[in-house]
């Protein structure tokens, strides 16, 4: 045959549209032409294909070589489509005869010796994959991430020469894929750790039973960083779809996805040098920003007012809708990007304001400038906010600490979350404003001091729903049918700094 047709699958977003490899060959001066708006990469494949041809010991044809990627209007980048336009001249040329790539997907980049290498972003690949249960023809350093991706029939090989003769044969050897090892979770702080601060661990348990944003202001050394970095071990492990989708996003941005299917949420704590193009995703080829590579986990800001306005600005709407849309010439891609939002701030440039000491001296005129880096619209958006103070240091420092661990905490907030998802299908503080409010108007007598408080304190509409949602996550925390007056003011007391 002069026409050979292979198959693959692009990369947009975190979603993998099939991309049809079609490889002819025909008359006239030697050539090697790749079509369908491919990027640099994968026009440099002409050069990686044919010397991995000629390494692994096949013929290199002189013949004009076409190679197009359809459908023609898709983006196609990096050095997944080798294998496929590889394996498409050998079966044009007659050198290679096989029946096995009829609905196959072939993903691998080759090197110049003709040996298998992994790519990025192959999970949102190998889970189509899956789905369609086709056969995934990969490199064997790809194979975990295939079978985490539920990818079944797989087929490996070290060399393109090993593939081929594997290929060849008249059925395929018994594909087996090896299970993951899944090692126990494992996290940098556990709660147990932190002394003292009765109020604040409460806190943290609330915000982690309806993935609430928390706000923590104290002097140093008050265990603000160290209270965030446990937030991780009270969380539930993910449910199997929000873990496919928080793989998929991992895996194109090129990190592990094993310890998602191990239980531990994401973490992401930026420095607050970062930049709003590393907050949100970006660059010609878009790739996931912070807050998305935070979902469905914690994404901590320390020293929250050190960030530059202009980026913490930027966390406004995906606090809102869940999601960041990244839009360039070529088109829009969207990432979700659902996240607890933790951050931590002192409450003046030194840090002692108002700790019970002197050795605070900072203007008025400095703190108000300092506290007023972080904009009201972006602290609304805080379903609490809390007030620390330093821990005694005979209670940092000595005795034995008997304070619960995450394991006890988790159950609970496991057990909180699932009633949450029994009653409503998703969590609180995914709630729409009119779905708090119904809850809300359910008691007159409820509603009517409800408001008598949030005028009194000035609370801004969407104050008023992060505070009903806060408090209907507390219901749930004492397995209460309905909100009542003790849920709300605890929600309220929450909201002062």
């Amino acid at each position: 045959m002069a026409l050979a047709t292979l198959y693959s699958r692009a990369q947009l977003g975190i979603e993998a549209p099939r991309v049809r490899v079609e490889v002819h060959l025909s008359g006239g001066l030697p050539s090697f032409a790749i079509v369908g708006m491919a990027e640099t990469a994968v026009r440099e494949s002409r050069e990686r294909v044919r010397s991995a041809l000629l390494n692994a010991g096949f013929e290199y044809p002189q013949r004009r070589i076409t190679v197009n990627l359809s459908p023609a209007d898709l983006p196609k980048e990096g050095g997944r489509y080798d294998l496929a336009i590889a394996l498409g001249i050998l079966l044009a040329s007659n050198q290679l005869k096989t029946t096995h790539l009829q609905q196959a997907e072939l993903y691998s980049e080759l090197g110049l010796d003709g040996k298998l290498h992994p790519i990025r972003g192959l999970f949102p690949a190998a889970y189509a994959c899956a789905e369609a249960d086709s056969l995934i023809v990969i490199a064997p350093d790809n194979s975990q991430e295939a079978s985490l991706a539920g990818a079944k029939q797989q087929l490996s090989a070290k060399t393109l020469y090993d593939l081929c003769q594997a290929l060849s044969a008249e059925k395929l050897a018994e594909i087996d894929p090896q299970p993951p090892v899944h090692y126990p979770p494992s996290y940098p702080v556990d709660l147990s750790e932190v002394r003292g601060q009765p109020m604040a661990r409460r806190a943290l348990e609330v915000a982690a039973s309806g993935m609430h944003n928390l706000l923590l202001s104290g002097p140093p050394g008050s265990g603000k960083s160290m209270l965030a970095q446990a937030l991780p071990s009270i969380l539930p492990p993910l449910s199997q779809s929000s873990c496919i989708e928080t793989a998929s996003i991992y895996s194109v941005s090129g990190l592990p996805v094993e310890r998602l299917f191990r239980g531990e949420r994401p973490y992401r704590a930026p420095h607050h040098s970062a930049s709003s193009r590393a907050m949100v995703g970006g660059g010609s080829s878009p790739r996931p920003g912070e807050i998305s590579l935070a979902h469905q986990g914690v994404l901590f800001l320390d020293e929250l007012p050190e960030f530059p306005r202009s980026v913490l600005e930027v966390l406004r709407e995906p606090l809102e809708t869940g999601e960041v849309s990244i839009s360039r010439v070529a088109g829009t891609l969207t990432y979700p990007a659902r996240f607890s939002l933790m951050a931590a701030m002192n409450p003046c440039p030194c840090g002692y304001y108002a700790d019970g000491t002197e050795r605070c001296q900072c203007s008025q005129a400095l703190i108000d400038r300092y506290q007023g880096r972080v904009s009201g619209p972006l602290l609304d958006r805080f379903d609490m906010r809390l007030a620390l103070s330093a821990v005694p240091t005979e209670e940092l420092l000595l005795g034995e600490s008997h304070e619960e661990c995450s394991d006890a905490v988790r159950k609970r907030v496991s057990q909180c979350q699932q009633r949450q998802y029994d009653r409503q299908g998703k969590l609180n503080s995914e709630l729409t404003g009119s779905e708090v409010q119904k809850e809300l108007n359910a008691s007159e007598s409820l509603s009517k001091e409800f408001m008598v408080i949030a005028t009194r304190l000035q609370l801004s509409a969407r104050a008023c729903h992060r505070a009903l949602r806060v408090a209907r996550t507390l219901a749930d925390m004492n397995a209460d049918q309905a909100i009542e007056n003790s849920h709300i003011m605890e929600a309220l007391s929450y909201r002062q700094l």
